[in-house]
């Protein structure tokens, strides 16, 4: 047996005081005058014996009620097996605050039944003791020691948050936090629902940072969440119908039935009806958008579900250009026949340029960009094109017949695409076309019926190179390309046989195939098609340069304020560090003047947290190994009296308490009733 407070032991010797006043207490006695002494003195030899029993018996009490209390301020304990270390213990207790910890007990979310054992565990030891709460958010305080005072009021701040770290990530900013204490006694706490999702440990072998997991369960693991959302179409047209997909996940064991999708547009909240969704599985459903205006254009979808609901909204926003922009390079003049194509197509707008005064700054602001018969493209050119298609542009290359072979290879090598070989003036007609690809896909509603492919009266051969990734939209009947494409990180490149003047190509004549193709070419990219963001993964951020300055300071703000964001502007773009400044799902404007939106954005909360599979106890125990302490509480225990067992081992101060309390108890009674 040991002692957490020995030096209370010197208190022991009061127990000289009972004894010493057992010793020199002298009852007085009365003096009464008897005829017959006889009978006193067998009175008196009767009495006096059972005066002293009595007496021993009460010193007993005292004796014993004082020891036990003297004993129960030096807190003696029986050790465990692995002995208890003396002195200030530095101790980390991290409380899981994702959204999973929204999920409910039999009355309370998980979350404070969290911060109830939190609470439990710095309670069971000293007010000496020094404590690091930590949560999901690392935020900068939560790096220092607190006394026990202060943890407890840190415990009391915590809130949900849409911050989620792995458990190893945790580890490591716990270990960090105590390295600085100044005491070899130290303990690590985690106390989570621990997802399998963000559960990476394997094993833990520390053998001198003692490690003890609290886990919690939910009454109900159940939960539907909106996955993702996109467009098929990359870019959007205003007064157009674009196909919204939305996929809804099924996060249970058991199917789901009349769940409810709503959609809101502008000033619109439209009911999309209910459905369902079998356990564990997922749907893609898809809604059809009207584009209603341009500018910045902000949506959301939401479903109906309980009690986990960060994940029930998905916010979106995109962006609807008044026209979309053509720019054609020319060596001669113009194509007549391109421009009157163009002109059939809502919203484009065509512009031409020569090949020896072209301005490269303004190529960021086309779609597409189309090389018309060029009889030699030069290096400055190619090399500004390919860093057009790289950032997101379209590029449709048209070769000149007089084309300087060379001259295209160089340019062509840049893209990592096949390069022309020879020209071969044959007729020639093409035969298929791949629907399957986004230029040509749902463009034909009847590919059965008489639809007129175009014709060359002369093309180039390519040459083949497997290593190139090639993708044939159209072919020639002999199965040789009559117009390829090639992609190139953001962009791609689109690389015709043929030349488009009409005296070998008479592609312009079919409108059936050249107009959807111009048009579908425009918008198969864009310079940012995301329509969406996660927060905390999300964390670069991308936009185009508005200002000439060199000192500008580009601003952020959502519904929960204003923020500058870190920046750095390179070229005509201008990229953005977030960091941990987006807390809340929802829009945010980046501008540098307020009245000026200059991009954006929609973020969300990251789904990482929506799949409630958890480890249970016993997985603990056997995947981590025989170094952890899993603490299996029940709700209704209380797991201050485990944590000071664990701490001091089997601690005996109570027992002490309650035995001083009993002897007291007895001398009273021998006083009270025992008569001599």
């Amino acid at each position: 047996m040991q002692f957490v407070y020995p030096t209370f032991l010197w208190a022991l010797a009061a127990l000289a005081i009972p004894v010493i006043l057992h010793l020199f207490y002298f009852r007085r006695f009365k003096k009464v005058y008897f005829t017959n002494v006889r009978f006193l003195k067998e009175v008196k030899e009767e009495t006096s014996v059972r005066s002293k029993l009595r007496n021993l018996l009460v010193l007993a009490a005292r004796l014993l009620a004082l020891l036990f209390l003297v004993l129960a301020f030096a807190q003696p304990f029986i050790p465990q097996k692995g002995g208890v270390k003396k002195g200030i213990k530095a101790l980390s207790v991290y409380v899981d605050n994702s959204f999973s910890m929204s999920a409910a007990t039999q009355d309370v979310p998980l979350l404070e039944r969290a911060k109830q054992r939190a609470r439990e565990i710095v309670s069971g030891h000293g007010a000496e003791d020094r404590f690091q709460v930590l949560s999901n958010d690392f935020s900068g305080r939560q790096q220092r020691l607190l006394t026990r005072e202060d943890a407890l009021a840190a415990i009391e701040d915590i809130k949900l948050s849409p911050a989620v770290q792995p458990l190893s990530k945790v580890l490591a900013r716990q270990k960090q936090a105590l390295s600085n204490a100044g005491t070899d006694n130290q303990e690590l706490f985690l106390v989570s629902d621990f997802q399998r999702s963000t559960m990476d440990l394997r094993t833990y072998q520390d053998t001198l940072l003692p490690l003890s997991l609290i886990p919690l369960q939910s009454v109900q693991e159940k939960n539907l969440s909106v996955d993702s959302v996109w467009f098929e179409a990359p870019v959007r047209m205003a007064k157009q119908t674009t196909p919204l997909l939305v996929r809804i996940r099924n996060h249970s064991e058991e199917p789901v039935e009349n769940a409810r999708v709503t959609f809101k547009y502008g000033r619109e909240n439209k009911p999309l009806g209910t459905f369902s969704i079998g356990p564990g599985a997922s749907r893609v459903d898809t809604v059809n958008v009207t584009i209603t205006g341009t500018g910045w254009q902000r949506a959301e979808l939401s479903i109906t579900d309980y009690p986990i609901q960060f994940d029930d909204q998905y916010f979106i926003s995109f962006y609807v250009a008044e026209e979309i922009k053509v720019l054609s390079i020319n060596d001669a003049t113009p194509n007549r026949y391109l421009q009157a194509a163009v002109d059939g197509i809502p919203y484009f707008k065509l512009s031409d340029s020569g090949s020896q005064n072209l301005d490269y700054s303004q190529f960021g602001q086309y779609q597409l960009i189309i090389l018309n018969d060029l009889t030699s493209p030069s290096s400055g050119m190619g090399a500004e094109l390919q860093e057009y298609v790289r950032n997101g542009g379209n590029l449709l290359v048209f070769p000149g017949r007089n084309a300087t072979l060379g001259a295209y290879k160089d340019f062509l090598l840049g893209f990592a695409a096949n390069a022309p070989q020879s020209f071969e003036q044959t007729s020639r007609v093409v035969g298929e076309v791949n629907t399957s690809e986004f230029v040509f896909r749902d463009v034909f509603l009847n590919r059965s019926a008489n639809l007129r492919l175009p014709s060359t009266q002369g093309n180039f051969n390519f040459g083949k190179f497997s290593s190139r990734a090639e993708e044939r939209l159209l072919t020639y009947r002999d199965g040789t390309p009559f117009l390829s494409k090639y992609q190139l990180e953001k962009g791609n490149l689109y690389v015709c046989a043929a030349p488009l003047d009409q005296q070998f190509n008479n592609l312009v004549n079919s409108g059936e195939v050249f107009v959807p193709m111009l048009f579908k070419m425009a918008i198969s990219a864009g310079t940012d098609s995301r329509i969406a963001y996660t927060i905390g993964r999300d964390d670069l951020l991308e936009a185009q340069h508005q200002s000439s300055g060199a000192e500008v300071a580009y601003k952020m703000k959502g519904s929960t304020g204003e923020f500058i964001p870190e920046q750095r502007t390179v070229g005509s773009k201008v990229f953005l560090g977030v960091n941990d400044q987006v807390k809340e799902a929802g829009w945010y404007d980046l501008f540098l003047q307020e009245d000026k939106i200059t991009h954006e954005y929609a973020f969300n909360y990251n789904r990482k947290e929506s799949e409630l599979q958890y480890f249970r106890p016993e997985e603990l125990k056997s995947t981590l190994g025989e170094k952890v302490n899993v603490i299996e509480a029940l709700d209704s225990a209380v797991l201050t009296a485990s944590i000071e067992e664990n701490n001091k081992g089997v601690s005996l101060w109570r027992w002490c308490i309650l035995l001083a309390l009993l002897f007291l108890l007895a001398e009273v009674l021998l006083l009270r009733f025992w008569k001599v």
